[in-house]
């Protein structure tokens, strides 16, 4: 299994995208805590705090599909690099003005936010041109689900180092200084550089035009949904149990649970159709969130809550392989960054709606919203499967397949690469 991964690293620029990909997306995913700690720190209050964070948040899921399609246009280097340096800049301009004027403040947290550059859809975009390979894409993308769940972990401690070295104002210069030095890494390695996106046609809805796309997203906010929820949940669930330490301990276990299986998913090839296999993982996801309604004791949660996990990364990480073959022609960054914003904002609106259910009904009634926000990630998927199928057999009499980059028969790629 390791000697799988070890290969897929020894191909040329493959470590090196990754490693700048995960660097240069240290802002965006440590920008909730710098901000709120940096806001603290300025003698604001949370509800300030909160705020600038959501504005940034919301501002990123608009400005990803946005800056993709740019991407998808003019190639990466034209659009990622001035990107990440404009966002970058935003989030220093916070740092030196503070929270005063307010209006200033939330300019900032907007161009930070609009500005954050698509590595991650860049990334998934360049797989198949660097690995060549159907078998090493496939397992890449899995490697990819699971270095997001390192990162995750990894940058909120990084944050909170540079916090202690130094203070919050520096925390922020620090991240957002190593977020642009990743995005050039990228941007000026030959894959980036000789990348082109296919031919695409003007129009205005750009990826959106796929239904399989539209599905995915539909699909993938309500799992979004699912974590968000769980995350406020387990807060509740740790208040009950008179430990705060305990809600680290359940959101360590989902990390843990995620890394093993996105580890053991992308280790081998698997049979069928990635649509098919989409449909039973995230069947299998779903499944794993209901138990945890029934909240026990400390060690067995975190069990629980370890198993719930097991499936999100493959779920994610076959979800890119069906977002490839969806996606139009010349739209690939476009509809990665489609699924990343719509995944972000599900969680958002996850961490919102659950906290009446969790007043309401404690622990148990947060995490039945997780429940109810992995079933209807699967009815989405159940009951579209028309719009799902596979798309070389929808376009095998009318015309060669519009989309399917890398398409094989198994486990659904081909070996020519057109974006």
């Amino acid at each position: 299994m390791a000697a799988g991964y070890a290969e897929l690293l020894k191909t040329r620029h493959a470590a090196r995208l990754l490693t700048g990909t995960l660097i240069g997306r240290l802002p965006n995913a440590t920008a909730a805590l710098a901000v709120v700690l940096f806001v603290r720190s300025e003698g604001g209050s949370y509800a300030l705090a909160g705020a600038l964070s959501a504005v940034y948040g919301v501002c990123t899921a608009i400005g990803q599909p946005l800056l993709g399609r740019a991407v998808d246009v003019y190639g990466q280097p034209r659009v990622m690099l001035p990107a990440a340096v404009v966002s970058a800049l935003g989030m220093v301009l916070l740092a030196v003005v503070g929270i005063e004027p307010l209006p200033l403040a939330y300019a900032a947290a907007v161009i930070a936010g609009l500005f954050t550059p698509p590595l991650e859809g860049g990334l998934r975009a360049l797989w198949p041109g660097v690995l060549k390979r159907p078998e090493r894409v496939h397992a890449a993308y899995a490697l990819d689900a699971v270095a997001q769940e390192v990162m995750f972990a990894v940058g909120p401690l990084l944050v909170t180092l540079c916090v202690a070295a130094w203070s919050e104002q520096v925390a922020l210069l620090v991240i957002n200084a190593l977020g642009v030095l990743g995005a050039l890494s990228v941007v000026v390695s030959p894959p980036s550089r000789q990348w082109r996106s296919g031919p695409r046609e003007a129009h205005w809805l750009g990826a959106l035009r796929s239904p399989g796309l539209l599905v995915l997203i539909g699909s993938f906010f309500f799992v979004g949904l699912a974590l968000g929820s769980i995350a406020v949940a387990a807060v509740a669930y740790a208040d009950g149990h008179g430990d705060g330490m305990v809600s680290s301990y359940l959101l360590s276990a989902l990390g843990v649970g995620a890394l093993v299986g996105g580890v053991v998913y992308g280790a081998r090839e698997w049979p069928g159709s990635p649509e098919g296999r989409l449909r039973l993982l995230v069947a299998l996801l779903a499944l794993g969130y209901l138990p945890l309604v029934l909240t026990p004791g400390v060690a067995g949660m975190t069990a629980l809550t370890g198993i719930a996990g097991v499936f999100l990364a493959p779920a994610l990480a076959c979800a890119f392989v069906v977002v490839d073959r969806h996606a139009p022609h010349g739209t690939v960054t476009e509809a990665f960054s489609w699924l990343v914003t719509t995944f972000g904002v599900g969680s958002a609106v996850g961490a919102s709606v659950v906290g009446p259910a969790v007043e309401r009904g404690g622990a148990a009634a947060g995490f039945a919203v997780a429940g109810g926000g992995g079933i209807a990630a699967l009815l989405v998927l159940l009951s579209t499967k028309r719009f799902l199928g596979d798309p070389v057999a929808r376009t095998v009499v009318a015309a060669p397949a519009e989309n399917d980059r890398n398409g094989a028969v198994e486990p659904g790629f081909r070996a020519r690469h057109q974006a």
